[in-house]
């Protein structure tokens, strides 16, 4: 089963975007996150197969590239879907309208978990989303909390002695995922928002108070490696190097149990009913965007759409769910789907809850 859907995802990308020629072929064309890019690339195999309408081109891009993509205007020759494995921002949003993309219907899919993985054969451990911010930022507190300085740490035992000595490095996404951003949103600015070094210190100078309060800087000095949008290159990696961890989302995770396995984050492993129900600390929801003036000139996009929120798909039982889709509560889902059959159109209001 596992080797037929990593074959669906080969096929349902062999053609990247190509623009107007993709359309011209009545193809649906998908642009964005590298996380949902499984999900949406065994739905468009299934589509293809059972229906009258060919196969939709997926591209994997990224969340963040997908949104620029998707909001580049409302021509036919751009995306009539985006992925994203988080939530559209007020700026892309902004974008869209700017650029002719007025009517969007936000679509939420599942949830998903971010697990922090290493190789199987190291020992289990045990991490902090506060572990994880020392590991990761380009500025940490120095040791009496007073001022913020360059990230020295090169060892875990040095941000915490119960912690082994081992290499801090990461193989994790690019700026363009939305996998960063939401451990941006979930681990980062989380904890800094909250912490007197990266905010009280700043009041006096409103520009850095602003930005020490959403802090979400990376360290570049070689600890943190992008690895691009191919999370499967990841694992690969992890195999070959055991000091390392990757950041990627759980539905990976769970394909390669095999070869990679997760540290649990506050005593939380990433599974299944821990990431639904919010108890693991870094939990998201995953989504698709539609392009709704586009839906009665791409032939066959309003019928991918409805398969893909079938309960066939997302439910319980679904498809999805065999390949690491984390099913939402069935009142979401039918609300789901509710939006979807509506249109329910996307507002800045929204996306402030």
């Amino acid at each position: 089963m596992k080797k037929q859907i990593i074959l669906a995802s080969a096929l349902a990308s062999v053609s990247l975007f190509t623009g107007t020629s993709a359309h011209a072929e009545s193809n649906i064309h998908i642009v964005g996150s590298s996380t949902v890019y499984p999900f949406a690339s065994y739905v468009a195999e299934e589509f293809g197969q059972t229906t009258r309408y060919k196969t939709p081109v997926i591209e994997s891009t990224g969340s963040g590239g997908g949104m620029k993509l998707f909001c580049a205007g409302n021509g036919l020759n751009t995306p009539d879907i985006t992925n994203a494995s988080r939530r559209m921002k007020p700026s892309e949003l902004k974008l869209c309208k700017k650029n002719g993309v007025k009517d969007i219907t936000e679509v939420v899919i599942g949830f998903d978990g971010i697990a922090i993985a290493q190789a199987k054969t190291n020992k289990p451990i045990n991490l902090t989303r506060k572990h994880l911010l020392l590991a990761v930022a380009a500025e940490v507190p120095n040791k009496a909390g007073t001022k913020l300085i360059p990230n020295p740490y090169k060892y875990w035992n040095e941000i915490d002695a119960s912690l082994p000595h081992r290499p801090i490095i990461f193989y994790g996404p690019p700026t363009s995922s939305g996998t960063r951003d939401a451990f941006h949103d979930l681990v980062m600015k989380a904890l800094t928002k909250k912490m007197d070094v990266y905010t009280k210190l700043y009041k006096a100078d409103p520009v850095k108070n602003k930005k020490y309060k959403k802090y979400k800087t990376i360290r570049t000095d070689g600890v943190y490696v992008p690895a691009g949008e191919n999370d499967n290159l990841i694992v690969q990696k992890l195999t070959k190097d055991r000091h390392a961890f990757g950041i990627f989302g759980y539905s990976f995770l769970e394909e390669n149990s095999d070869r990679v396995s997760a540290a649990t984050i506050e005593g939380i492993a990433p599974k299944p009913k821990a990431i639904s129900s919010g108890q693991y600390p870094i939990s998201r929801s995953l989504f698709f965007y539609t392009k709704n003036d586009h839906l009665d000139k791409v032939k066959g996009m309003r019928e991918y759409i409805n398969m893909f929120v079938s309960e066939d798909m997302i439910g319980e039982d679904g498809n999805l769910t065999e390949i690491g889709l984390i099913p939402l509560p069935e009142a979401q889902r039918k609300q789901v789907r509710h939006n979807v059959k509506t249109l329910k159109k996307l507002t800045a209001q929204d996306l402030k809850h």
